[in-house]
């Protein structure tokens, strides 16, 4: 059975006070950087795992997509996406990203938010989004760093006046599941490593368009109680990557604008 704390009545009622959750995608403190890895939507037929409030499927929608499916195992997060976005280009089923059948070169974008780092295997679900894109489609995604997941509690060594000191990083290269606090609750995840997200990828014939390693949005620094402490360690790694066959432009453009 998988873990689905978001339907969790308390637990979810704790997500949905925080930033990304009231102030939409400008609440996200990668969002700025997310956007820039994102091709162009306009005519294109989009898949988002792990869609939550379905943000991300809205703005495939405004950005000119043709179709949008969001997938999420949390009937509390889609019935929140079908109350805010009423679009008839977006369809929302309730399944575990695993469990969804992938049927082959259906979609020209897969787009992920923060939800692979509940999923035991990254190289399997590689696979699957290979094969339900169509040659030259993209996927770009986020999960939390391997550095943020690596020791587990996913929190701070503190000073005897509770100030954080720094971030443990321990356990780097054991790969598997860790039990995070979150949102005053346990919650099961994965620690995946670096070399993990990228070979993943590789072996399942993908191309790198980029990788980053994002600071939070500074205007969101100045907003947030304790946002500042995110400059310190990454907490987010994005990538974006191609299904090998034709090049389009905007692949240059990742390229260019990504150190």
């Amino acid at each position: 059975m998988k873990e689905n704390k978001y339907d969790d009545e308390q637990f979810f009622n704790q997500y949905s006070q925080m930033s990304r959750s009231v102030d939409r995608l400008k609440g996200a403190g990668e969002w700025h950087i997310l956007k820039q890895l994102l091709p162009d939507f306009q005519g294109k037929r989009v898949l988002d795992l792990g869609c939550g409030y379905g943000w991300h499927c809205q703005y495939a929608i405004e950005q000119g997509a043709a179709y949008v499916l969001g997938i999420d195992l949390s009937e509390k997060m889609l019935h929140e996406a079908q109350k805010r976005h009423t679009s008839s280009r977006v369809t929302y089923l309730c399944s575990a990203i695993e469990d969804y059948e992938f049927a082959p070169d259906i979609f020209d974008i897969v787009i992920s938010s923060l939800a692979f780092h509940y999923l035991e295997s990254f190289g399997d679900i590689c696979h699957k989004i290979h094969r339900c894109l169509a040659v030259g489609g993209y996927f770009v995604f986020s999960v939390e760093h391997p550095v943020f997941t690596a020791q587990g509690n996913q929190d701070w060594i503190y000073d005897k006046q509770g100030h954080p000191l720094h971030w443990p990083v321990d356990h780097y290269f054991t790969e598997g599941k860790r039990t995070a606090h979150f949102l005053g609750e346990e919650v099961l995840k994965y620690h995946k490593t670096l070399t993990t997200y990228i070979n993943g990828l590789l072996q399942a014939g993908f191309e790198l368009l980029a990788l980053r390693e994002p600071e939070p949005d500074r205007a969101l620094v100045d907003k947030i109680p304790g946002m500042e402490n995110e400059l310190r360690r990454p907490m987010m790694l994005l990538i974006a990557a191609l299904k090998k066959g034709t090049h389009h432009a905007h692949s240059k453009e990742i390229t260019r604008d990504c150190p």
